[in-house]
């Protein structure tokens, strides 16, 4: 009997027919998992970490049988969580709601009450976790939110490390997401990394910078590296400074305690900004692997130079009492909980260099401020101007620099401004602008940060989380200029609604500039 011939050639791989192969959404599902976020009560789950995790769901990309664990001090039952996570779900989340989601997750939602030195209420969370792997199928694979105050971070990992929850069994991890802000200056930072990675690995640690979460702030490298218009001019040879903004309308608000002896500069400059001047000044990464990224981010912020006179080139404000908006509002110092003698920075400018062949000579102009003329937050690359204009005097009094705005919000897009004939019989040219926005390209509406930044988590993928190399050099950057306005004076005063200090405006106005008014 003759034998049938055994193929030696590959097996076609078979492709799932109901798939459209421009989906890219499927390889970026998460595995078996779960989320357990301590400090679940707050402001920051209520507004956003639960209803990122429901629009996630809602998405179609987290696993059936995920786990969602609470852990605070009140008396809740898992009902009582579950009906807190509904009610924040249906006030907050992005996308439409669905019972039949909302259902399926709500069978993975368990309540753990306690403190943080609380040795009972650990172990009653690490039963939950057995009790949720066996039940939803979870892998054994958790991250630990800490949506806590900073001075809490020690103590909760080192519960973790102490109950056995900080690792998992076999080929399940377990991963910790802190909260900025990471310390408040080099020395705490420091100590901070020493005691985080006592308990969890390096790359099992995620510090949450919600800006990179942003689409706009990743489409920084896309624009820079998918493009090959703007690449040959992104130097020191045609841009004559950059200006990195994060404006806010808004006061502190109820967090007196929370922003009084931090400022502005600690609570901004040191994470978002410096994150936003490395992506925007990096050089092209050989992947976009973490390591990468990192790699080429730490040489930039590891060629900052500060300023030598800090006095001139850098400023802190206070807001004052004013109208805005049509109404009137109190100025720092009278705000409730604050010292009257406090000398904390509601406003900070700095003017730093990058001490590299690209960026040689150029300034960095970053500013932020609370209580200015709108919600704001953009990157703006100006360019020098052409050196020599064949046009009749007069025809571009009204001629600027060219300019590339990212805005990262709100009104998320890019915009392109440079010169332009005016329509006539005479020569004149003015600026124009050229804009793209999101919600007008793209059908698909943005989402929120904090659901990139949690599917991430889950995915083990840390390229949006600044490594612990990043956040010291950026301690590092910033201690000297906090140092020194606390040896010199106090905050200078500006109005509410205005856009900060007369001395930021001289301080570019030293240089030969102005600020862009966003």
């Amino acid at each position: 009997m003759r034998r049938p011939e055994v193929s030696t050639e590959t097996p076609e791989r078979r492709e799932n027919p109901l798939r459209d192969p421009l989906d890219r959404r499927l390889p970026r599902i998460a595995g078996p998992s779960g989320l357990v976020i301590f400090g679940v009560t707050g402001d920051l789950s209520r507004k956003k970490l639960m209803p990122a995790v429901y629009d996630l769901a809602n998405r179609g990309l987290l696993p059936p049988g995920f786990a969602l664990v609470g852990f605070a001090r009140r008396s809740w039952e898992d009902e009582d969580f579950a009906q807190e996570v509904h009610d924040a779900v249906k006030e907050h989340a992005r996308t439409p709601f669905r019972e039949e989601v909302w259902q399926q997750l709500a069978e993975g939602c368990r309540f753990v009450q306690g403190d943080f030195d609380d040795d009972t209420a650990f172990e009653t969370l690490k039963t939950t976790i057995e009790d949720l792997d066996k039940a939803r199928g979870t892998g054994g694979n958790f991250a630990f939110y800490l949506s806590v105050p900073p001075r809490f971070f020690p103590n909760v990992v080192q519960q973790l490390k102490k109950h056995g929850l900080s690792q998992g069994n076999g080929d399940s991890w377990r991963r910790a997401v802190i909260e900025k802000p990471f310390g408040h200056d080099l020395a705490s930072a420091q100590e901070l990394n020493r005691i985080v990675h006592d308990v969890f690995p390096p790359n099992e640690v995620f510090r949450i910078d919600h800006y990179l979460g942003k689409e706009t702030v990743q489409n920084i490298l896309a624009l820079r590296f998918a493009n090959t218009m703007y690449e040959p001019i992104w130097n020191r040879s045609y841009v004559d400074h950059v200006q990195i903004t994060m404006a806010e309308d808004i006061g502190i608000g109820g967090r007196a305690g929370y922003y009084d002896g931090i400022g502005a500069a600690r609570d901004v400059i040191q994470n978002h900004l410096l994150q936003l001047l490395a992506l925007t000044a990096m050089e092209e990464p050989g992947s976009f692997h973490p390591k990468a990224l990192t790699a080429e981010k730490l040489k930039v912020l590891s060629a900052v130079e500060l300023p030598d006179d800090l006095g001139k080139h850098t400023v802190r404000g206070q807001y004052a009492h004013a109208w805005q908006g049509g109404e009137e509002v109190l100025g720092y110092l009278e705000e409730d909980g604050i010292d009257p003698k406090s000398k904390t920075d509601t406003y900070a400018a700095v003017r730093l260099t990058i001490n590299n062949r690209r960026w040689a000579g150029v300034p960095f102009y970053l500013r932020t401020g609370k209580r200015l003329g709108r919600r704001v937050t953009e990157i703006a690359v100006i360019f020098k101007r052409a050196p020599y204009l064949p046009f009749e005097s007069g025809a571009t009094e009204e001629l600027g620099q060219n300019a590339l705005v990212i805005r990262v919000q709100p009104d998320e897009g890019v915009t392109v401004r440079f010169g332009s004939k005016v329509p006539g019989t005479s020569t004149e040219v003015r600026d124009v602008t050229m804009d793209f926005a999101y919600g007008e390209s793209f059908t698909e509406s943005s989402p929120e940060a904090y659901e990139r930044l949690i599917l991430d988590v889950l995915l083990g993928d840390a390229n949006l989380f600044p490594r612990h190399q990043e956040v010291e050099l950026s301690w590092n950057i910033l201690d000297p200029i906090e140092s020194y306005w606390e040896r010199h004076g106090r905050p200078a005063q500006y109005e509410a609604g205005t856009w900060g200090p007369v001395e930021a405006d001289e301080m570019l106005a030293r240089d030969g500039r102005s600020w862009r008014r966003p």
